[in-house]
């Protein structure tokens, strides 16, 4: 407690001289007790904006990441195999890879000092610039199916015919007996899948090559290790923007790991289903995304209803532990009044002094005003919920 204690004699053996002293003990008292308080608020106010910085700070990193919802990640997951089928197949049956550019740029270079200096051939530059410019054109007609660089099911954008189109575009390949024209089909269905998901929650996602991916994970492991190294390799020493930093980076390589991974099996099984079928392996990859896109397109509105109610039921979930989190910290506030008396008959006028209970009024009529808050916006989106035009609307 902030308070002094002060030892009072019993009435019957004071004497006057005692009792005078007594009294100007008791002023002493009085004064150092007075200086104490002040000290303290002082001290309450520093340690309370240090907190408040630190978990604005926490709280910021973590709003900077979103771990997509499973059914997103799994979605990523299968195009990755899808692709790693293709690049393999494609590689053995054309040899050329098809899903990643950076390999395809390289040898526009190279061909063009071969064709200027040792005379090589312009079919073999030409090869290398229409593979570029068909993955190009397929990110392009991506763009124009879905607007948007984050995942949206259920909204406006064609996803169900863009894979549609990947599946038309792989099975045209198959069949093309020209070896460049089968090449810059399956270009152009790489680059249309690609871009179909370029981003979701911070997290750049890539689905037909994984260069990207891999660089993600090394700095990200890197960032958790520096973090773990500076704190002697305890997480009791970790502070909360720490934890919120290693939070962050762990919820991206549970995102990143198994699309790696995802891509790796889809290049193995590439190799073994090529060496049973040949080019007739990208039919695999082919009918996966078009029965996937059939039956996006054909039940649109149902799995729009289906994930609405998923979001509605995590919106639930998050305002209940928001709300619950928000009143046991007033619980606490309350708690503190109790036993800090100074803290609650406070005068307002007097705020210099008595810094220490104005900090703890202000939270506690803080925390009030935002729990009404999120009672009016849950009863919101309970109604938008169940109104029909939340039903319909994007």
């Amino acid at each position: 407690s902030l308070l002094l204690q002060v030892t009072m004699p019993t009435p019957s053996s004071v004497s006057p001289r005692t009792s005078s002293e007594s009294g100007t003990e008791t002023s002493v008292s009085h004064a150092e007790k007075g200086e104490e308080l002040k000290k303290v608020p002082t001290d309450m106010k520093r340690v309370h904006s240090i907190s408040s910085e630190m978990y604005r700070r926490a709280s910021a990193v973590q709003a900077s990441f979103k771990r997509p919802r499973t059914w997103v990640l799994a979605f990523g997951w299968s195009l990755a195999f899808c692709a790693g089928i293709v690049n393999v197949v494609a590689f053995r049956s054309w040899h050329t890879y098809v899903s990643h550019m950076t390999g395809d740029t390289t040898a526009i270079g190279m061909r063009i000092e071969g064709v200027h200096q040792r005379g090589m051939e312009f079919f073999e530059l030409n090869e290398a610039l229409l593979i570029l410019v068909s993955f190009l054109f397929g990110a392009f007609l991506c763009g124009i199916l879905i607007d948007k660089n984050q995942v949206h099911f259920g909204g406006k954008s064609f996803y169900g015919l863009a894979l549609v189109g990947n599946s038309i575009l792989l099975i045209i390949a198959t069949f093309q007996s020209n070896f460049l024209l089968a090449s810059c089909f399956a270009a152009i269905a790489c680059g249309l899948q690609n871009a179909m998901c370029t981003s979701h929650f911070g997290a750049v996602v890539r689905t037909t090559h994984v260069t990207g991916t891999v660089t993600d994970i090394g700095s990200t492991l890197g960032r958790i290790t520096m973090i773990y190294l500076r704190h002697g390799c305890r997480s009791s020493n970790l502070n909360i923007v720490d934890q919120a930093e290693v939070g962050v980076d762990a919820r991206k390589l549970l995102v990143l790991l198994p699309m790696l991974i995802s891509y790796l099996f889809g290049t193995t099984a590439g190799a073994y289903f090529h060496t049973l079928a040949g080019v007739y392996a990208l039919l695999i990859p082919a009918t996966l995304t078009g029965v996937v896109g059939t039956f996006y397109t054909m039940f649109r509105q149902q799995l729009k209803g289906y994930l609405k109610n998923i979001e509605a039921e995590r919106l639930n979930k998050d305002f209940l532990k928001i709300r619950g989190t928000l009143e046991r910290t007033q619980m606490y506030l309350h708690e503190f009044k109790a036993t800090h008396p100074q803290a609650s008959n406070i005068d307002r006028s007097r705020a210099p002094d008595e810094e220490g209970g104005q900090v703890v009024i202000e939270l506690e009529e803080g925390f009030e005003d935002m729990l009404e808050r999120l009672h009016d916006i849950e009863e919101e989106i309970e109604t938008f919920c169940h109104s029909p035009r939340g039903a319909t609307s994007r």
